[in-house]
């Protein structure tokens, strides 16, 4: 059987114009397919093949590119929303401004459902100024904080600790201690001769805070944090 004759016009045009059908990816891929089924299956195309990596490889470049690309945009993002919350948190001339801000505008900037501090204390939490803030302020028993951290491990706390749970802790969280699935964990050293404070982060979604997430931007809150507190308890 002979092969149909392409039509004179349509001949004369791909030959004066070879460049419009290069250009043409998804004509270019039916030529190529066309040229497979030609050449019969017991024939190896190396070129094709040659070709078919080199596209795969820049699908992945693009795709690690395109990665690259959001992780900077939300390490950013993250690093702003830190800043301005740092800047926020520096505002009160009152302590308790500070605690009510923390709760609010603070943990708002932040976007977690609620920020918590907790002191280890000798004093119970009947005290009126603690009653007055215990919407942001709990007072536990020394040796509160290590063991909430370790949660059973026998390892030495980290500064920084994220991690996702099944529920919150209703001496840290309260009536709120039900829909807290992530949390962020900051062990707070007031210095020399005070009990350590710990400054808890709670989300209801459970990937908010996870152990693979970095831990940096944190770290620095951290260290500004600690330093308010030593101004205020000094």
């Amino acid at each position: 059987m002979s092969s149909p004759r392409i039509d004179d016009d349509l001949r004369e045009t791909i030959m004066s114009r070879p460049d419009v059908i290069l250009e043409d990816q998804d004509l270019m891929r039916a030529l190529i397919a066309a040229n497979e089924r030609a050449m019969g299956g017991n024939i190896v195309d190396l070129r094709g093949i040659a070709m078919d990596r080199l596209e795969a490889r820049l699908d992945r470049l693009e795709d690690t590119h395109r990665s690259v690309i959001a992780a900077a945009y939300e390490n950013l993002a993250g690093t702003n929303q830190v800043h301005r919350a740092i800047l926020r948190m520096l505002d009160p001339v009152e302590f308790e401004s500070f605690l009510r801000d923390l709760g609010g505008d603070v943990a708002e900037i932040l976007r977690v459902d609620v920020i918590k501090l907790v002191l280890e204390s000798v004093q119970n939490d009947e005290d009126p100024a603690i009653k007055r803030l215990g919407s942001v302020l709990s007072v536990a028993a020394p040796g509160f904080i290590d063991a909430y951290l370790s949660t059973g491990r026998n390892a030495p706390p980290r500064q920084v600790t994220l991690r996702q749970i099944d529920t919150g802790t209703r001496e840290i969280y309260g009536d709120k201690a039900d829909w807290i699935r992530s949390e962020a964990c900051l062990k707070l050293d007031f210095g020399p001769g005070r009990l350590p404070g710990l400054l808890v982060m709670g989300a209801e979604d459970p990937h908010q805070f996870t152990p693979q997430q970095g831990t940096d931007l944190l770290t620095f809150f951290t260290g500004v944090f600690e330093r308010q507190m030593r101004r205020w308890l000094s």
